[in-house]
C-alpha cells in the first residue's frame, strides 16, 4: 500500500528531498530577478505530495520546501504552492504539517492543498493555464500519471522545470505487464513502447535498465533540445535498482546547477567524478577506486574530440559535458593536467596565473 511508502525515512528518501529542495532554492534564486519583472510570482507544485512527514517526524519535500520560503523575503512574498495527493489521510495529515511550520502564515500566499487523482483529467486542466515559473516535483508511487502529455505541457512554458522520481522495478515490469498497457505507452510513447518491449526479452538486467532509462530521456526530450539528467538509486543492500530521480529543463544553467547538486549527493566519486547514484553499501564495500580512472578516459576524448581546435574552458565544457557524468571540476582538473605535460597550449599559460587555476575565459589549442 502507499501508506507503507511513508511508514519510515530511508536514506534514499532523504537523498531525494534534498536535491529537490537544493534545487528549488537554486532555481527561485535564478528566476526571482526575472520574474519579478512580469508576473511577480514562482510556483512550486508537487502532484503526488504524500503526508508531509514520515511516520519518524522526518519532512518530506514538500515542508523542506515551505520552510524554504519562509527565511527568503522574496520567496515569502512571490512563492505559490500546491500540493495534491489522491489519499484523503494524506491530503488531512499534510494540512496539519503545514498549519504547524513556524512562520508559515508570513507566505502572503497560503499554500493549496488538493485531493485529485493525477490523470488525464489534470492534463486536461494543464492545457488550459499559463503557467508563471513553475518548479514541477511529481512523485508517484508506481508510474500511473506519469505522461508525457503532462511533462510536455509544463516545459512549453518559460521559467518551468520539472523533476520526477519513479520506481524503476514497477516500470520494468509494467512493460511487459498488457494489462498496463495504457500506462506504459503514455509514459514512453505509444511506438516508443512497442520498440522498447521488442528490445527488452533477451537482455540481462543491466542491460534492461539502461535500454529505459536512455529511452526515456529520449522520450523526454534529450535528442531535441531539452536537459535530461537522471540520478540513481540502489536499496539497501546495494544489489539492485530501486528508484530514478529524472530532471528535465529547457536551459542548460538549470542542467549545470542540478548536475552539481547530484553530484554532492553522489555517494560514490572516483577521481572526483561523480557516479550519480546513491548506493547505501558504497559507505560499507568501498570499491578500489585505480580500476576505473575516469579522468583518463576525458583526457583522451578531449585530446581526439578538439584536435587541432581552440576554445575558450568554458566552451569546451558546455559543448562536452551534457549527457555525460563529469562536472565542470572535472575538466579544469583534467586541462590543467594537460597543460603540465604540455599537450596543449593554454593562453594565458599556468605561469601568469593565479597557482592552480583554470579561469572561464582561458583559451585552450589543441595539437
Amino acid at each position: 500500500m502507499k501508506t507503507d511508502f511513508f511508514a519510515e525515512t530511508t536514506e534514499q528518501s532523504t537523498v531525494k528531498a534534498t536535491i529537490v529542495s537544493k534545487y528549488f532554492w537554486a532555481w527561485a534564486k535564478v528566476i526571482i530577478p526575472t520574474a519579478k519583472k512580469g508576473p511577480n510570482r514562482i510556483a512550486y507544485v508537487d502532484l503526488f505530495a504524500g503526508p508531509g512527514r514520515y511516520k519518524d517526524g522526518t519532512k518530506s519535500t514538500p515542508l523542506l520546501v515551505l520552510e524554504q520560503a519562509i527565511t527568503d523575503p522574496d520567496m515569502r512574498t512571490m512563492l505559490v504552492t500546491h500540493f495534491n495527493d489522491k489519499d484523503e489521510a494524506h491530503v488531512r495529515e499534510r494540512e496539519r504539517a503545514i498549519d504547524q511550520l513556524p512562520g508559515v502564515k508570513s507566505l502572503a500566499h497560503k499554500p493549496v492543498v488538493h485531493n485529485e487523482e493525477v490523470g488525464t483529467g489534470i492534463v486536461a486542466q494543464f492545457e488550459k493555464i499559463d503557467f508563471i515559473p513553475t518548479l514541477f516535483f511529481v512523485d508517484p508511487w508506481g508510474y500511473k500519471g506519469l505522461s508525457l502529455d503532462l511533462v510536455n505541457l509544463v516545459l512549453k512554458h518559460w521559467g518551468c522545470d520539472c523533476i520526477f522520481f519513479f520506481n524503476y522495478n514497477r516500470i520494468n515490469m509494467g512493460l511487459g505487464n498488457p494489462l498496463v498497457r495504457q500506462h506504459m505507452d503514455c509514459l514512453f510513447g505509444a511506438e516508443r513502447a512497442k520498440d522498447i518491449r521488442a528490445q527488452l526479452e533477451p537482455l540481462a538486467p543491466q542491460d534492461r535498465e539502461l535500454l529505459i532509462v536512455e529511452h526515456l530521456s529520449k522520450a523526454l526530450g534529450a535528442t531535441s533540445g531539452r536537459f535530461v539528467l537522471p540520478f540513481r538509486f540502489k536499496n539497501a543492500q546495494g544489489s539492485r535498482t530501486s528508484h530514478h530521480l529524472i530532471f528535465v529543463s529547457k536551459h542548460f544553467r538549470g542542467y549545470e546547477i542540478m548536475k552539481e547538486i547530484m553530484a554532492k549527493e553522489s555517494s560514490l566519486q572516483e577521481q572526483g567524478v561523480p557516479s550519480f547514484e546513491y548506493n547505501p553499501a558504497d559507505k560499507r564495500f568501498p570499491l578500489l577506486f585505480e580500476l576505473n580512472r575516469p579522468l583518463d578516459d576525458l583526457e583522451e576524448m578531449l585530446l581526439d574530440q578538439y584536435q587541432a581546435q581552440t576554445h575558450t574552458m568554458v566552451e569546451i565544457y558546455r559543448d562536452h559535458n551534457v549527457g555525460r557524468r563529469y562536472i565542470k571540476r572535472n575538466y579544469k582538473d583534467v586541462l590543467k593536467s594537460l597543460e603540465a605535460k604540455h599537450k596543449i597550449i593554454c593562453e594565458p599559460p599556468s605561469s601568469a596565473r593565479r597557482k592552480n587555476t583554470l579561469a572561464d575565459s582561458v583559451k585552450i589549442s589543441f595539437p
